[in-house]
């Protein structure tokens, strides 16, 4: 089948290579190249990376909504469209290229967390369960039809990073097995319910900004939804420090308690004191440094006593 894929980040790498090994005639749609680092390097999208290293064909239009990106499409003339986390809406005009429609691979279990970030979202709001999501690609922010889903656990202390690579894994397999029924004539589409959907915007770097005085287990949530990026974090002193890790305790609360307030030792651990007890943390990073076990930088600095805000 000729397949026009529409990816960008590591997400989609699985789904791509699935479509490779599958023999499925492919052209690569991703985002344009990007500076990136400190000396501002125009960098490839990991799609693009993999693509050449295969040597399938890439396009990278500003938008593939512009004349160039729907040119390119309709030269190509595919069977059918793929998108993984592209990072673009397309037009209608995109939609009607390809004889089969467009199938995208979502990382949630729709119509829950539409939208983007939605495998960092269900971490930061304490789920236990999410998934994948094979859809029918209308005009609308994921509002298509429901092709086939699959259901992961998340792990009690399991970070968003962890579970993206999992959910990139299983979209591929999701994927594949609604290609094969596509295939089969044996497809079928369940329309979403529109009343049940919820949306999750993206992330930033202040959504990972810690306020102690909610409970712990919602900051750990947090602390797990936001690593790697953008990265949970308080104030020490006004400087920033970076929360890589925690973990759920029932150590006591110290006495004259306040959200934020740091106490334990090198023995112990570090806690921080938080609306309904105390939560322990593993891991982090001072501004300018590297990350470090907490009972190391108990060892290097005088923590007890002082506030995170």
């Amino acid at each position: 089948m000729k397949i026009a894929f529409l990816g960008t980040p590591d997400f989609a790498l699985p789904s791509l290579k699935m479509l490779m090994d599958e023999k499925h005639s492919l052209l690569v749609f991703t985002q344009p190249d990007k500076p990136q680092g400190r000396h501002a390097r125009l960098t490839p999208p990991p799609v693009k990376s993999f693509a050449l290293e295969h040597g399938i064909a890439v396009c990278q239009p500003e938008k593939i909504k512009s004349e160039e990106g729907l040119l390119k499409l309709r030269e190509f003339a595919p069977d059918l469209m793929v998108t993984a986390a592209f990072g673009q809406i397309l037009s209608e005009e995109n939609l009607l290229v390809p004889r089969h429609g467009c199938i995208n691979v979502h990382g949630s279990l729709l119509p829950k967390y539409r939208g983007a970030a939605p495998i960092q979202w269900a971490v930061i709001n304490g789920e236990k369960v999410t998934g994948i999501t094979t859809m029918m690609t209308d005009v609308g922010l994921d509002t298509g039809d429901i092709l086939l889903q699959s259901e992961i656990e998340i792990l009690p202390d399991e970070t968003a990073g962890e579970l993206y690579n999992k959910m990139a894994a299983l979209g591929a397999d999701v994927l594949k097995k609604t290609i094969e029924l596509l295939e089969q004539g044996k497809l079928t589409r369940t329309p979403q319910d529109h009343k049940l959907a919820t949306k999750c915007g993206m992330l930033k770097k202040e959504t990972g900004k810690i306020d102690f005085s909610l409970e712990a287990k919602s900051i750990h949530n947090l602390v797990r939804g936001v690593n790697p990026w953008p990265g949970a974090y308080a104030l020490l002193d006004d400087a920033p420090i970076k929360i890589w890790r925690t973990r759920i305790t029932q150590n006591p609360l110290p006495p004259q308690s306040q959200p934020g307030l740091l106490f334990g030792n090198p023995k112990t651990g570090l806690f921080a004191c938080c609306a309904d007890g105390a939560l322990e943390i593993l891991e982090l990073q001072f501004q300018g440094g590297k990350r470090m076990e907490a009972t190391a930088a108990l060892r290097g600095r005088p923590l007890e006593g002082r506030v995170l805000k």
